[in-house]
């Protein structure tokens, strides 16, 4: 388990308050007829005039997989994992999960300029955070807009159980028992992670309930840094795994939204490090 210093999670704070900028100017350039590409040429430029370093393209995925963009776009649905590249079109009525990682600051010349601690773990010495959200795009229908909305309060009552001494069952007990209370399924298949001095790192962080007992259920501590991502179904719980490799579709073909944020664990409760 790492535990991360106050100065870096700071530095975390700064790193998620520019991502989280960044994830906003590309979500309000999602439209109908905009091309994937386009938000994929815009998120890089934003992150490279930051002085960061995207987290997932070229990501390894196993079975000599690579992620291939910057941006994870997954379209309806598509639980996670859509790739922006090659090109595809946003439609009216789409809904979009639009998710980004950032590896900040991770130039020797804003480190020295910013006087930051260095991540040992990472050869370029930045800090990572992630974050996503899932809009609607164009005329979305009544039932999208509600999965997009319970989704998301499943991610804010999740943060609301983030404090010292509470356990993963705590956030994840939220989550399922919000989402499933609406007949939604959530994904057993994938789920939220540690978050710092890598873009994937322990503890897992389940969006259901696991055995009080299990070594998974961690006790949460402050100086934990942890992404929560709740991914929600329209229908069955179930995924499937896209021809390509990596995609995660609906087993059923239904909708799925997912919403997520990198959270500290401070001394009283939590801080929230990717929003403005």
């Amino acid at each position: 388990m790492y535990i991360k210093t106050k100065e870096e999670i700071k530095i975390l704070k700064q790193g998620g308050q520019i991502l989280a900028g960044i994830l906003k100017e590309v979500t309000d350039s999602a439209r109908p007829g905009v091309g994937t590409e386009k938000l994929e040429e815009l998120a890089d430029k934003l992150i490279k005039e930051a002085g960061g370093i995207p987290a997932f393209k070229n990501y390894p995925l196993g079975g000599g997989i690579f992620f291939p963009s910057i941006l994870c776009i997954s379209i309806n649905n598509e639980v996670v994992h859509g790739s922006s590249l090659p090109n595809r079109i946003i439609n009216d009525g789409d809904i979009v999960d639009i998710d980004i990682g950032m590896e900040w600051p991770a130039t020797k010349e804003l480190q020295e300029e910013l006087k930051v601690p260095i991540n040992k773990h990472s050869k370029t010495g930045g800090f990572f955070t992630d974050t996503c959200m899932t809009i609607g795009v164009g005329d979305v229908a009544p039932e999208a807009k509600k999965l997009m909305q319970i989704t998301k309060e499943c991610l804010d009552l999740a943060i609301k159980e983030i404090k010292p001494g509470n356990t993963i069952n705590d956030l994840a007990r939220a989550v399922q028992t919000h989402a499933e209370s609406h007949s939604y399924g959530v994904v057993k298949d994938l789920v939220g992670h540690g978050v710092g001095y890598f873009a994937h790192e322990a503890p897992d962080v389940f969006n259901y309930e696991i055995s009080e007992k299990a070594p998974e259920n961690v006790v949460l501590e402050p100086g934990m840094v942890i992404a929560v991502e709740p991914m929600i179904n329209m229908g069955t719980w179930k995924v499937k795994t896209d021809t390509n490799g990596y995609t995660v579709l609906t087993e059923d073909g239904s909708l799925s939204a997912h919403f997520e944020h990198s959270i500290a664990v401070t001394e009283d409760g939590c801080e929230v490090l990717t929003k403005i």
